[in-house]
């Protein structure tokens, strides 16, 4: 897994967990890879991803069945979605909106290019 140097690399873990989830790859439900089995795939060390896990059940994404492994929360999706539509529209968003003014970029614009990547995405579905 390639990290960025902007964020610490627990938290991407987690991120790149909860994109699984979203994703169907860990169904809500369904048991997630060990820490041991998921350091290994990302080629991290395994105390880097008990701080994952710990991130994402302190925030009721995935819980532990002792002796048996994590799970991925009932609720999990909609809790991640919530989570991070949140973190968009009033971190993310504002953002973008300064960007917009500041290259003269119009809304009219914005949403014909939205319109445009939608219509390529249905296209590729």
């Amino acid at each position: 897994m390639n990290f960025k140097e902007n964020k610490p690399i627990y938290l991407q873990i987690a991120d790149r967990i909860m994109d699984e989830i979203l994703n169907s790859t860990y169904p809500e439900g369904g048991r997630i890879p060990s820490v041991r089995e998921y350091a290994a795939m990302v080629e991290v060390n395994a105390n880097t991803v008990v701080k994952s896990f710990d991130f994402l059940q302190n925030n009721e994404i995935i819980f532990n069945k002792r002796g048996l492994g994590y799970f991925v929360s009932e609720g999990a999706v909609q809790k991640i979605i919530s989570n991070r539509k949140d973190t968009f529209l009033n971190d993310e968003l504002p953002e973008m909106f300064v960007k917009l003014k500041q290259l003269d970029i119009s809304m009219n614009e914005v949403q014909t290019m939205f319109r445009d990547w939608l219509k390529k995405q249905k296209k590729q579905n």
